[in-house]
């Protein structure tokens, strides 16, 4: 009950006029003071709703809310046909699509979401997720070729990634193995990929994307690392509606190359944009520290860490890559 409340609230104040609390109440048929209490769990959410005497309760700022007719629309301008689920409040994307395996979720199926309240990313740390100011999306994707063909892929998609934001935005972007996406050297997105499956036959996977858009105040004083979002880079208001379906339709294409080909055919594509190409580096792996110099990745998506003036690939997991 509370949710719907909640999403109809939102959607009440979307267009950033005053609305009365005792117009919200008796539109949703609960008290004032119940509104008031919702209205608190969504600036905690991270819109920014005040109030005035006499008047009632108002957006600072009007927002675009995802819409799936939108998105499914822009997605036929790519010959695209993904089935998409677009949803206001959820927990993750991520955790949707794997709790909907194996029989329950369509290959290339994607979800987005205004808002997660339990928002993943790599190495069990917290996606900062506030409402309606980022992209959260994810994607289901059946592995044929079984649990190895993940190999890469979030190499892979990170390229999609990229392919958008420049082709479509004029945007320079860096990749930093294995999952970021950095502009001028700040963190702008990230990439989370799961898998589930036998180590023989099939498997399936879904793959993650949390990609900052108009990053509140409030929110960003939660970030522990240099970050950046996509108002600061353009200086303009994003559609998330067209950059969603943009994303999907490049992220299809990117996984069915890999599916085809490999990796083999992006190698130059991912050095040409790799942040660390070349450069000392060091490797995180618990408490353990490995230095070396950063020589790009192999065929397998593998980092390739120069030691001594030899490589040796360095495969993911509970790794993490930083400049020494």
């Amino acid at each position: 009950m509370a949710k719907v409340v909640r999403e109809e609230l939102i959607r009440q104040l979307a267009d950033g006029k005053f609305i009365s609390g005792q117009h919200l109440a008796e539109q949703l048929s609960v008290s004032r003071t119940a509104i008031s209490k919702h209205i608190k769990v969504l600036n905690e959410m991270g819109l920014d709703i005040f109030s005035v005497q006499g008047k009632g309760y108002k957006l600072a700022q009007s927002i675009t809310l995802l819409d799936l007719h939108k998105i499914t629309s822009e997605l036929a301008t790519f010959n695209r046909k993904n089935f998409v689920e677009v949803h206001s409040i959820i927990d993750s994307t991520n955790s949707y699509l794997m709790r909907r395996l194996p029989n329950n979720v369509a290959h290339g199926q994607a979800c987005v979401s205004e808002f997660q309240s339990a928002g993943r990313g790599r190495r069990g740390k917290e996606w900062i997720s506030p409402f309606g100011s980022h992209l959260y999306l994810s994607m289901y994707w059946y592995l044929e070729q079984g649990m190895s063909a993940a190999m890469g892929i979030s190499l892979v998609v990170g390229l999609a990634v990229s392919d958008v934001l420049q082709q479509r935005y004029a945007l320079d972007v860096q990749l930093k193995w294995p999952n970021d996406i950095y502009v001028n050297g700040k963190k702008l997105a990230g990439i989370l990929v799961e898998l589930e499956g036998q180590s023989i036959g099939p498997g399936n996977c879904v793959i993650g994307l949390g990609l900052n858009i108009n990053m509140p105040k409030q929110s960003a004083e939660k970030i522990d690392q240099p970050w950046t979002d996509l108002a600061t880079e353009l200086g303009d208001e994003i559609d998330r509606n067209v950059l969603s379906a943009q994303l999907i339709a490049r992220i299809s294409e990117r996984l069915e190359q890999h599916h085809q080909f490999g990796l083999t055919p992006m190698l130059d594509d991912w050095q040409r944009q790799d942040f660390f190409y070349n450069k000392q580096v060091k490797l995180l792996t618990g408490e353990k520290e490995t230095r070396g110099v950063c020589k790009g990745i192999n065929s397998s998506g593998a980092l390739l860490l120069e030691i001594d003036g030899k490589q040796q690939p360095i495969y993911g997991g509970e790794v993490s890559l930083r400049g020494a």
